[in-house]
């Protein structure tokens, strides 16, 4: 059963379905909410200044234009389980997360921080010793992902392995489903071994822990 929503998110439900200007007004107020949490997300997405600021600020626009769009088309499943606004604003970091994932992959000559690879021997299953040098075996791996990959293996790839997203946030930015990303990742994760292998980095031991 929903749970009878606090004072302040009942009143933002009855504004929003309310006619006329107080319809407007609220909408209005909605907006700005959103794009409040929009701004403030690309922000914090792009700590390393990845993203020029007027592209930055185009993001934010686009995503709260359709996280707007998705709260009021969604209005009706708002169950009264968190505060109105923590309910709306997740729309808008959900739209974020997938426009910058877009936005960044789409470009070829995107830079990615050895930083960001850091935490991958893990991930893949690579432990120290599986690499006399893992400097040369990171520089392979980079070139097998940016050459090896099919566009929506090597966005799985980067938006699970590298950025840390959620599975559930990665499929909704795609439009695909749990499944799809799944295998998405375990294609890549096989095509990458397989390159690293051929290129006498891993023993297929190795690859195969």
């Amino acid at each position: 059963m929903p749970a009878a929503p606090d004072p302040d998110s009942a009143e933002w439900l009855r504004a929003l379905r309310a006619t006329g200007s107080e319809r407007l007004a609220a909408e209005r107020r909605l907006h700005t909410l959103l794009l409040g949490a929009a701004r403030a997300e690309v922000a914090r997405r792009n700590v390393r200044a990845t993203i020029p600021g007027a592209e930055l600020d185009d993001l934010a626009e686009q995503a709260a234009d359709d996280a707007f769009m998705s709260v009021r088309r969604r209005l009706g499943e708002f169950r009264g389980e968190s505060r109105f606004t923590t309910w709306a604003y997740k729309f808008a970091v959900l739209e974020v997360s997938g426009k910058v994932t877009r936005h960044t992959w789409r470009r070829p000559d995107r830079a990615v921080g050895v930083e960001d690879w850091s935490a991958l021997r893990g991930r893949l299953g690579l432990q120290p010793e599986a690499a006399s040098e893992w400097h040369e075996l990171l520089a392979a791996l980079r070139r097998a992902v940016d050459t090896g990959l099919t566009p929506l293996q090597r966005s799985v790839f980067v938006a699970l392995m590298l950025d840390g997203q959620p599975l559930d946030v990665v499929a909704a930015s795609l439009g695909a489903s749990r499944g799809s990303v799944y295998k998405a990742l375990f294609d890549a994760r096989r095509k990458l071994l397989a390159v690293l292998v051929a290129g006498g980095h891993l023993t297929a031991g190795e690859a195969r822990r």
